[in-house]
């Protein structure tokens, strides 16, 4: 079992995690230098994902989140090539800007397989960041009604906004130790973060 607390000497740098991957390092990197111009980071995560589409084409995307003074970068990368053979490949790219001030809760789920067998330091098995500043909201709408089974009035709609948090998974089957070490690493940096008035 793994010990959570990774001396910060041992840990990656963000090139080098993003290098691990495999995954169009220099398109990441360019990526991230532009979503972050001047600032600097604070700290962060890399996951890797590979799929299988319905075709049996193998599908890569990365996900990193990046957290400075100031901003969570959400940062995904996904290659797609639309059918075409594998030299027509394109990554696209996709950067959302969160000011810290406008996180709301952060919550940290932890899954512990055999838990009796559990010390303190052993990493869990697998750990979901959970987090909503707000940029995705979902309205449910229907038929409003006044009660009355026999009324065939048109008494307009009801209904709510929902706001859906954002989530990140990573497992140590699927994604590693150290992926899941930086996740832990994360969520305490980014909770520190909304924290601090």
């Amino acid at each position: 079992m793994s010990d959570m607390s990774t001396p910060a000497a041992a840990r990656p740098s963000l090139r080098e995690a993003i290098e691990r991957t495999g995954y169009y390092p220099d398109v990441v990197q360019d990526v991230l230098n532009n979503a972050l111009g001047q600032e600097s980071v604070v700290d962060f995560i890399v996951q890797h994902e590979t799929t299988f589409d319905r075709a049996d084409e193998i599908r890569r995307h990365i996900t990193v989140l990046l957290l400075t003074r100031t901003r969570l970068l959400v940062v995904h990368v996904d290659e797609h090539s639309d059918g075409q053979p594998e030299a027509t490949l394109q990554a696209t790219s996709a950067t959302e800007s969160v000011p810290v001030s406008r996180i709301g809760p952060v919550v940290v789920q932890r899954v512990v397989d055999n838990p009796a067998h559990f010390r303190p330091g052993d990493l869990p098995s697998e750990v979901v960041l959970t987090v909503n500043w707000g940029s995705i909201s979902r309205i449910d709408l229907e038929p409003a009604t006044c009660g009355d089974p026999q009324c065939e009035a048109d008494h307009g709609y009801t209904g709510a906004i929902a706001m859906d948090d954002w989530s990140l998974r990573v497992s140590r089957t699927a994604d590693g130790d150290d992926v899941v070490e930086a996740a832990l690493r994360f969520a305490r940096s980014l909770i520190a973060a909304t924290s601090t008035p």
